[in-house]
C-alpha cells in the first residue's frame, strides 16, 4: 500500500496558538477564527444538567410504539415499553440513523447521496497520546477511504472511514489499529451508516434532528453545525397547533440547502482526488457529480472566481483551499488584476508573508498555551 496522503486544507503543521493581548488591541491575532476540539460526550452530559436545571424533564425508556391520529396522522403519543404514555402536541426526533418518528411512523422518504459519497463504513477508537501535541484535525487518504486523528488533551481520537465495496470489515479495522498514535482505551466500534437526508425533515407534527434527519460522512464534521443549524430554524418556524404546511415547506427548504452544499463540498475533496492506485480513488475520480458542483468547478476553472451562496456554511477561502489545494487550476485570472503593478502586488504579498511570520513567532506551542489557560483538570478515561 503506499503511503498515506493527506487529504487536509487545514495548515499542515501548525503547532502554535494564541489570541491577541490586551496591550495589542490591533494586533493580526485578533482576526484569527478559532475552532475547537471537544470531548462530544461530555458535552452531552453538560447540556443535559444545564437543561434539567432549568425544567427539562428526562424519561428513561425504550419506545414500543408511535401513536398516530386516525384523522391526519399526526402523532399522539409515544408508548413506552413499561406502559408509560408520552403525550405531545410538537416531537422533535432525535432517535438517530433509525428515525423512529420521521421515517419509521411518518414514512418521510430518505435521499441516498452513496453514489457520490461512497464510505459506508467507520471504525473509531481512542487512544493514548503520542508524539506533538496538534491544534489540528488531521484527515489521511487510504487505499478504500481515509482516517480522521483529533487530539484531546486526555486522549486522541481516532477513525477509519472507508468503504465496505472495496475493503473487508477486518482489514478496515486492521489498517486503523495499525496507525495509532498510542495504545487503544477502548476496543474499536463499527459504525454503518449511508450517506444523505430525509426527503422531509419535517413532517406534521415532527421535526428530525441530527442523525434522525440525515448523514453527510465526518469528513469536514459538519455535524454539529447542522444540528445547531437545524435548532436555529426550529426556533424561527416554531409553530402554533395549526402546523403551517407553509412554515413546514420553508423550513424543509432551508434545511435542503443547508445539506447539499455541504454535500457538494465534501464531494469535492473526493472528485478531485489525483491518486488512482486504488479501485475505490478510482470511482471517486471518475464518478459523475452533482449539476451544483459542476457549475461551481466550471466558474472557478474559467477565471478563478468563487461565490457564496446566501449563508451557506463553507466561506469563498475554503473552497479556494480545496480547489486549488488539490490541483483545480483556473485557465486565467479576474482582468482587472492587470490595473495592479506585478511588483507591487509581490510586495503586498511580502508584506502579508512578514506579518504571519512575526506573529508566529511570539505565539506559544499549542501545548504551552493549554498549560496556560484552559488545562482540563485529571480525568478517569471512558467515565
Amino acid at each position: 500500500m503506499p503511503a498515506p496522503r493527506s487529504l487536509s486544507h487545514g495548515p499542515p503543521a501548525l503547532l502554535k496558538a494564541s489570541g491577541p493581548s490586551a496591550d495589542m488591541p490591533n494586533s493580526p491575532l485578533g482576526d484569527i477564527a478559532n475552532a475547537f476540539h471537544f470531548d462530544a460526550s461530555l458535552f452531552a452530559r453538560y447540556l443535559r444538567k444545564y437543561s434539567e436545571a432549568r425544567g427539562v424533564v428526562r424519561t428513561e425508556g425504550k419506545i414500543a410504539s408511535v401513536l398516530q391520529r386516525e384523522a391526519d396522522g399526526f402523532v399522539e403519543a409515544l408508548q413506552m415499553a413499561d406502559g408509560t404514555r408520552v403525550e405531545g402536541d410538537f416531537f422533535i426526533d432525535c432517535s438517530g440513523m433509525r428515525g423512529l418518528l420521521i421515517e419509521q411512523a411518518l414514512h418521510s422518504g430518505f435521499e441516498d447521496w452513496s453514489h457520490w459519497l461512497p464510505a459506508n463504513s467507520a471504525w473509531a477508537v481512542p487512544c493514548d497520546h503520542g508524539g506533538e501535541f496538534t491544534p489540528y484535525t488531521r484527515a489521511t487518504a487510504h487505499a478504500s477511504g481515509w482516517q480522521w486523528r483529533i487530539p484531546l488533551q486526555h486522549r486522541i481520537g481516532n477513525g477509519h472511514v472507508y468503504c465496505d465495496k472495496f475493503i473487508s470489515d477486518d482489514e478496515a479495522r486492521s489498517v486503523l489499529m495499525n496507525k495509532l498514535d498510542g495504545a487503544p482505551q477502548a476496543d474499536p466500534r463499527l459504525i454503518k451508516f449511508t450517506t444523505g437526508k430525509r426527503r422531509k425533515q419535517w413532517n406534521r407534527n415532527v421535526v428530525a434532528v441530527g442523525l434522525a434527519s440525515g448523514f453527510l460522512e465526518p469528513l469536514e464534521s459538519t455535524s454539529i453545525h447542522l444540528v445547531q443549524a437545524a435548532i436555529d430554524k426550529i426556533l424561527t418556524f416554531f409553530p402554533d397547533r395549526g402546523f403551517s404546511q407553509r412554515d413546514i415547506d420553508e423550513f424543509n427548504a432551508q434545511m435542503d440547502f443547508e445539506y447539499t452544499r455541504i454535500r457538494d463540498f465534501i464531494i469535492l475533496h473526493y472528485k478531485l482526488g489525483t491518486r488512482d492506485d486504488s479501485p475505490f480513488w478510482r470511482y471517486c475520480r471518475d464518478m459523475e457529480v452533482p449539476q451544483s458542483l459542476l457549475d461551481r468547478m466550471s466558474l472557478y476553472r474559467r477565471h478563478g472566481r468563487i461565490f457564496r451562496e446566501g449563508l451557506e456554511l463553507f466561506t469563498p477561502v475554503g473552497w479556494l483551499q480545496v480547489m486549488h489545494g488539490q490541483g483545480l487550476r483556473p485557465e486565467g485570472y479576474h482582468p482587472l488584476v492587470d490595473v495592479f503593478d506585478e511588483k507591487e502586488v509581490l510586495d503586498f504579498l511580502g508584506n502579508i508573508e512578514e506579518v504571519i511570520g512575526k506573529c508566529v513567532e511570539v505565539m506559544p506551542s499549542h501545548a504551552d498555551y493549554i498549560a496556560r489557560h484552559c488545562a482540563a483538570p485529571k480525568m478517569q478515561v471512558n467515565q
